[in-house]
């Protein structure tokens, strides 16, 4: 559907699908730190508007008389209750979604609110109202992807000074137009063009790539990330994600309260928590109140493993739903699954180790590759099971591979946690990243668990490939009706009466 006062939009149409990246994708890549609720929502709408500006003021613009955005397709269905607004002014100001200051998230948009006047890269000021200036056309969607935006500054007079669209295609990436082409957006975080070791794009690639080098999954990819940055840099970079990811956990874990956004949803990770511990505390003798109380104490119900996996997804979420900082892994809406199983790792499996982590997360990375590279973790292009069902492909490698699997094993443990999550919808009641989606990770978490260890029973032989169903979820996702794919027209969406 071409804009209604832009007819030349259509012309996208005979544009070429966004190029491929100058370099492999990195563990950084698919797991970036930024800001809660939506990596395709938030994340990547910031990251394009920061762009955006700092090309502004690279030309030199001294005057700017106003600053227009438009969200199209699924950022203008659902970009209200992802905070898609909120994001583009805070890119606009200048900030990237991984170092943006908590200070900055709470009080800009109050700020420029009551001033009506943004600082474009905290340098120039421009006349700015967010419900003018802000545009959301859920009804008109740019064929390269479900979740452009169109960001034009304008002097007094004259043609456009900047006049730019963008793609957020998911995780936090973002392509934009370039000439005639739709090119990968540099946010200035990576670049360059690396020749990695032992390359793969598909699940038969990596596994006999892990034959021919004699190296595991995770081995494979640390070679192939060190090609690209020194190994005390890549190890403090795995380091800085693990710690980030638990920290998330830790502030869940203390969260009280309502979520924002008008659902009117408690916050649970807390009183969980407390319960929980209570509960094997007891159980063991011990005073939950004292110092030296373990945070995770020693088993007492051979199931409760599983609630304590269910509380780690439902802390990362209720944050992320909070608009905290959390992980993209791969995306924010499944951002619980990979931190809830890399924790369940540390607290119940013998033997771990930080290093351990490391190679559980560059295991993850190598299916998180696979998928995105002939498929996709958009819930906007392929609905949920490319965002959760990604996650929990990529949270069983992760942890069949610190378990010992071997590359067969780990590739199968993908395999199943994919294939158990095909035709996920994505149907946010309200817009908002909670309902089904908080539940949804510890779900999925304790899936990734199940499916490792179904993995690690066998050899790695099994009749269906990792290749096969990420193939099949792509197709599903294609089939899938627009609205199960993240604009809030179907589904649990408007099954359920918002209170």
């Amino acid at each position: 559907m071409a804009h209604p006062l832009d007819p030349g939009v259509r012309d996208l149409r005979a544009e070429p699908s966004p190029s491929p990246a100058s370099r492999p994708l990195s563990v950084t890549d698919l797991f970036s730190i930024g800001i809660g609720p939506s990596s395709s929502h938030t994340v990547g709408p910031m990251k394009a508007a920061r762009a955006f500006v700092l090309e502004l003021l690279a030309r030199g613009v001294t005057r700017v008389a106003r600053v227009h955005v438009e969200l199209y397709g699924s950022l203008g269905a659902t970009g209200r209750g992802h905070g898609t607004d909120r994001a583009v002014v805070w890119g606009l100001a200048g900030h990237h979604p991984r170092s943006c200051p908590a200070e900055v998230i709470t009080t800009l948009i109050p700020q420029v609110a009551e001033s009506g006047v943004l600082r474009l890269g905290g340098r120039l000021d421009v006349p700015f109202d967010l419900a003018r200036d802000i545009e959301f056309l859920p009804r008109v969607t740019l064929p390269q992807h479900v979740n452009a935006l169109r960001l034009t500054a304008t002097a007094d007079a004259g043609p456009p000074l900047l006049d730019r669209v963008f793609f957020s295609i998911g995780g936090g990436f973002v392509t934009r137009r370039e000439g005639e082409a739709v090119v990968p957006l540099d946010d200035g975080e990576e670049g360059g063009v690396v020749v990695v070791p032992h390359p793969f794009h598909t699940g038969a690639e990596l596994l006999a790539r892990c034959a021919a080098s004699g190296l595991g999954v995770a081995a494979l990819v640390r070679e192939n990330e060190e090609a690209m940055r020194p190994r005390a840099e890549l190890d403090a970079r795995l380091d800085e994600i693990w710690e980030a990811m638990d920290a998330c956990i830790t502030a869940g874990l203390a969260g009280e309260g309502i979520l924002p956004g008008g659902l009117n949803l408690p916050r649970r990770a807390g009183r969980l928590y407390r319960e929980l511990r209570a509960r094997e505390a007891a159980a063991a003798g011990w005073d939950a109140a004292a110092d030296d109380c373990p945070v995770v104490p020693r088993q007492t119900d051979p199931l409760l493993v599983i609630d304590w996996v269910n509380l780690f997804a439902l802390a990362v979420n209720e944050e992320n739903a909070a608009g905290h900082r959390v992980v993209t892994a791969p995306t924010n809406g499944a951002a619980g699954v990979i931190p809830a199983v890399g924790k369940y790792y540390l607290s119940f499996v013998p033997g771990a180790t930080q290093e351990g982590v490391r190679r559980f997360l560059l295991a993850a990375t190598a299916i998180g590759t696979i998928i995105k590279t002939n498929a996709s973790i958009a819930g906007a292009e392929v609905g949920c099971q490319g965002e959760v069902g990604s996650a929990s492909a990529m949270a069983a490698a992760g942890l069949a591979e610190v378990m010992g699997g071997t590359p067969a094993q780990v590739e199968n443990a993908a395999e199943i946690a994919m294939e158990h999550n095909l035709g996920l919808t994505c149907d946010p009641i309200g817009g908002l990243v909670q309902i089904p989606c908080i539940e949804r990770n510890a779900v999925a978490a304790v899936k990734s668990i199940n499916a490792a260890r179904l993995a690690l029973w066998g050899d790695g032989t099994h009749t269906v490939s990792l290749d096969a169903v990420v193939e099949t979820m792509r197709q599903t996702g294609m089939d899938m009706m627009s609205k199960y794919k993240e604009t809030s027209e179907g589904g649990l969406a408007v099954n359920v009466v918002e209170c």
